[in-house]
């Protein structure tokens, strides 16, 4: 019985109706959250490639590699929080 009430082709137009709707809305969202924010996301990656340079160099500039990584550190946590404060408007 159950076999013949997937086999409506009422039932057959909603569900399909369902899930085309479905695939619209979870993509409308993916897309809306990946990029929402490109400039912030792109940011923060050149950040994160400075920091590797960084660390990568050698290690006695007077303090002043080590200060540097800590500011680009600070900044990559500002531009996660506004990110994350974008997403949640």
């Amino acid at each position: 019985m159950a076999n013949n009430v997937v086999k409506s082709p009422t039932v057959r137009f909603v569900l399909l109706t369902f899930a085309c709707a479905l695939v619209l809305v979870v993509g409308f969202l993916v897309g809306r959250a990946s990029a929402a924010q490109p400039h912030m996301v792109r940011a923060r990656e050149h950040l994160q490639a400075a920091r590797s340079e960084l660390q990568a160099a050698e290690a006695d500039k007077g303090g002043h590699r080590v200060k540097a990584i800590a500011l680009v550190n600070d900044a990559i946590a500002e531009v996660d929080a506004g990110i994350e404060f974008a997403r949640t408007r």
